[in-house]
């Protein structure tokens, strides 16, 4: 009877044993006639080889592997050292006091009225300390409750997510409060292994920098809980009207909750998912052992208290234009800030009103004004807001047509041209590019002057040639547009190189206030230091051209294509339609106000025919009486103390009186508000500003109307 047998281990012999074979040699290659073949205790031995666990004993004990393992080890600790060194570097920690969206900015209009709002409503961080306890174990309990154990990464809690998630149980993430914190301070929200990878790093090394009580502070006072609202005393106050400091246990439960899906969760938009998603904080709350199950029973989901909600707009054309500037002009921190800006509220009011007035159809219109050092004070970006955020004033590249001539004449008297001198006014009759005048009306010459108030294509595409694409480019360049136009192009003198409204009157603004390049700005510009004076100085035009530029403005609005704006006093504009009537301008400036209004369709398709010395030209001249108190027109308003970008019209149009007349006015009323119209003087004077020197020696013409740029025949 054999005993019991030890397993030989691989690789040696079971020589001079006595419990088993002191060896077996085989005279054949077969074991096929082996007698003990059947023997189970050779049997048992042959079948109890190594074990993959023998194995790797053997390699991991072997002497090459302990030499590399030990390396590698050490490079991996390598590597995390110098990866701790480079977050130092590159991931300070100040960027965690600092909020993670840009805090909320409130625009106001010059006399201090708010405008709009824009940006994440944050307020000033939470102290761990002065947080009443259950407020602490409500987040603790929920997100992540060994969070005073663990040293930013939590091995158990990371293996309980992943066992529930490959078991299909609810989705879990697993990450800490300090992974979460690393994340939303420092990382993209992307989901990939290498970005999780980083978010361990960098919670590592959040640990080995904070306590764990300013850790919990910043992820508190970051963290978002929806409506726009990010950390944990904003939410407070905008859900409860609460300091955190005194927030009720049902409060700190909700609040808990939505952290799990903030806009999904939110009570303003979905109370019932708070409620429910409340009862999941509640059970929390009792596994953890901060709450017992009756207290947690007893736990009724809390009444909202919103009466800090937001009734200005996010948005307007002027505040979505000015929010950049705005942005580089606060501190960075959580306190909210409001800053004045140029916007003057009853110009923008006439803006709004003349535009709402205006007869334009389906077509849209765009309207901006500015002082002459280029403060806006008011803007129109179309005609609804609310249907379309596309801002035609700054937005849109349109053709500016013959508002641009004013550039390439201005180019002219630079090079010694006089208003008298004269031009011809003959059409092309050789070349590729024959530009037409409109209506055919030619003649064999006019003065600068003439050319210019009758807005002659033939004659600017001339004044062009004279000069050279090259200074009138460098001009445009001078007066602040940066929009491509093309070198040895004639028909750039008919305004065929596209650009915004803002660029356009900008450059108007530099020559009415003779000091360019003028850039548009929605906040006081600051005077100029001795160094800028003396350095960086802004350019002007002689005194002789600036006279001689605004003589033809002059000209053009009183005599010429632009008398459709004509004012009382002293003014100065342009008129410009582009080809096939697609765009309509009027660019103009009086006293100390510089406007420019363009209509057109966003598709750019013809307009029926509308002309710039047509509707911009009436919209220019209704906005400059009103804005210069000259003439009150438009409905009566009620004055609307938040938001002067959308005052109340009159409340029903229909209790107003039928229409009357009255000193030659005609009074009406319909579903938009009270319409004034007058009648034109049959014996109207002279214009105040109109020149007084005798007649042209060149040959008086029929009036020409607005042009458009010609194609090549």
């Amino acid at each position: 009877m054999w005993g019991h047998k030890a397993k030989p281990r691989l690789g040696h012999e079971a020589a001079g044993s006595s419990a088993g074979h002191s060896g077996y040699y085989s005279l054949t290659e077969s074991m096929a006639d082996d007698p003990w073949e059947n023997d189970p205790d050779f049997a048992e031995d042959r079948r109890s080889g190594p074990t993959l666990w023998d194995l790797a004993y053997e390699i991991l004990t072997a002497h090459g592997t302990r030499y590399w393992g030990v390396r590698i080890a050490a490079g991996l600790l390598l590597l995390v050292i110098l990866t701790v060194i480079w977050l130092a570097f590159t991931a300070p920690l100040s960027k965690s006091l600092e909020p993670i969206a840009p805090p909320q900015v409130t625009l106001l209009a010059a006399d201090g009225t708010p405008i709009a709002r824009n940006g994440a409503v944050y307020d000033e961080p939470v102290d761990v300390d002065r947080l009443p306890d259950h407020v602490v174990q409500a987040f603790l309990a929920t997100e992540d409750r060994r969070f005073y154990s663990h040293w930013g990464v939590d091995p158990r809690g990371l293996a309980r997510a992943t066992l529930n998630n490959i078991s299909g149980g609810p989705t879990q993430g697993g990450s800490t409060i300090t992974q979460q914190l690393a994340k939303f301070t420092f990382l993209t929200p992307e989901q990939s292994l290498s970005r999780k990878a980083r978010e361990m790093l960098i919670a590592f090394w959040l640990e080995g920098w904070l306590t764990k009580d300013e850790i919990l502070e910043r992820y508190l006072s970051n963290a978002y809980f929806g409506d726009n609202t990010y950390g944990l005393r904003a939410a407070s106050l905008h859900y409860f009207y609460r300091q955190p400091e005194r927030l009720e246990p049902n409060q700190a439960a909700m609040l808990a909750g939505l952290l799990k899906a903030p806009s999904a969760y939110a009570p303003s938009q979905h109370y019932e998912r708070a409620a429910t998603r409340m009862q999941a904080v509640k059970a929390s709350l009792v596994s953890a052992g901060f709450l017992s199950s009756e207290q947690a029973e007893r736990m009724r989901a809390p009444e909202l208290d919103m009466r800090l909600s937001n009734d200005l707009p996010t948005g307007t054309y002027f505040a979505d234009w000015a929010l950049p500037e705005a942005r580089d002009r606060t501190q960075p921190g959580y306190a909210l800030q409001a800053l004045t800006t140029t916007l003057d509220a009853r110009l923008q009011g006439i803006a709004r009103d003349v535009i709402a007035d205006a007869p334009l159809g389906d077509a849209q219109a765009a309207l901006v004004a500015m002082r002459r050092n280029g403060e806006v004070v008011a803007m129109i970006g179309g005609t609804d807001y609310s249907k379309s955020a596309f801002n035609r004033v700054t937005q849109a590249r349109r053709q500016p047509g013959s508002t641009f001539k004013t550039i390439v004449y201005l180019a002219a008297l630079q090079n010694g041209f006089g208003p008298e001198d004269p031009v011809s006014n003959r059409p092309f009759t050789q070349g590729s590019y024959r530009p037409e005048n409109y209506d055919d009306q030619y003649s064999d010459f006019l003065t600068l002057e003439q050319a210019f108030a009758r807005s002659s294509n033939v004659a600017a595409v001339r004044m062009f040639n004279e000069v050279g694409s090259a200074d009138v480019i460098e001009l445009a360049r001078d007066l602040g547009i940066s929009s491509p136009i093309p070198r040895g192009d004639p028909s750039v003198a008919l305004g065929t190189a596209g650009m915004s409204l803002m660029d356009l009157t900008a450059a108007y603004a530099g020559i009415a206030g003779n000091s360019y390049p003028v850039r548009p700005t929605a906040f006081l510009r600051e005077p100029r230091g001795l160094w800028d004076r003396i350095f960086n100085a802004p350019r002007s035009f002689s005194g002789s051209t600036h006279n001689d530029i605004e003589r033809l403005l002059r000209t053009a609005i009183n005599d010429g294509t632009g008398r459709a704006a004509q004012l009382p006093g002293l003014n100065f504009g342009k008129t410009g339609t582009t080809q096939n009537n697609r765009d309509a301008l009027f660019v103009g400036y009086a006293g100390d106000l510089v406007v420019g209004v363009w209509v057109g369709n966003d598709d750019n398709t013809p307009l029926d025919g509308v002309s710039g010395g047509g509707l911009p030209a009436r919209i220019w001249k209704s906005f400059m009486l009103r804005a210069q108190g000259i003439r009150s027109e438009g409905p009566a308003r009620r004055q609307d103390p938040r938001a002067p970008v959308q005052p109340l019209d009159v409340p029903n149009a229909s209790d107003i009186p039928d229409p009357v007349e009255e000193e030659g006015a005609e009074i009406t009323t319909d579903s938009r508000g009270i319409t004034i119209r007058e009648e034109a003087p049959r014996d109207e004077a002279p214009p105040l500003d109109a020149p007084q020197d005798g007649p042209r020696s060149a040959p008086e013409l029929p009036p020409v109307r607005e042009e458009e740029a010609a194609t090549a025949n």
